[in-house]
């Protein structure tokens, strides 16, 4: 489980010798080398904490995520209303943090985007970190609010010991029927 054996690309004619398939390390594998990037930010982190105070590391938070979100906007943007969520995980995966999308389960029933959809990150660079400093969590979820345009509420994070990050992304829709009859009230 430490190593993965994935096709080889081929850019023209395979010559002799060369192998059909390479080999590469998995989460798992990465996971057991050590990372003294994660206590080297931990310690900061605390660092900031200690002495300037909380209010500070949840700024850095949001600085951190606004450097995401300046190069997804692009991408969100351009994408149809309904491939927002997909344009999103996409630009999540390129990142290295697979994501996926989908239909969340309760529209999943038959009432199509009813109950919004689900983004789902399988991996965290910094879940170490974001177990002790959640500010980072709470910052990508607001920015996938306002890259989104809707609602967004995270229910399971890989830092809290989750097995995915998921993010329930409410449906357009009912963002919309919600505020017309707001309005109306």
């Amino acid at each position: 489980g430490m190593i993965e054996a994935r096709e080889a690309r081929c850019y023209g004619s395979r010559g002799r010798g060369r192998p059909a398939r390479l080999f590469a390390i998995t989460d798992a594998g990465r996971s057991a080398f050590e990372h003294a990037y994660d206590d080297l930010a931990a310690s900061a982190l605390r660092f900031l904490a200690e002495t300037v105070g909380d209010a500070a590391v949840a700024e850095f938070a949001r600085r951190k995520v606004s450097d995401l979100e300046r190069r997804y906007r692009p991408v969100v943007d351009a994408a149809p209303p309904a491939r927002r969520v997909q344009a999103l995980a996409e630009a999540l995966s390129a990142d290295g943090y697979a994501a996926t999308a989908s239909v969340a389960p309760a529209a999943a029933r038959g009432d199509g985007e009813a109950g919004g959809e689900q983004l789902c990150q399988h991996h965290c660079p910094v879940a170490h970190v974001a177990a002790e400093f959640p500010q980072l969590c709470e910052a990508e979820t607001e920015a996938f609010g306002r890259l989104l345009g809707t609602p967004v509420q995270r229910l399971a994070t890989i830092s809290r010991g989750d097995g995915i990050c998921t993010t329930h992304v409410t449906a357009p829709s009912l963002t919309h029927s919600r505020n017309t009859s707001d309005s109306r009230a």
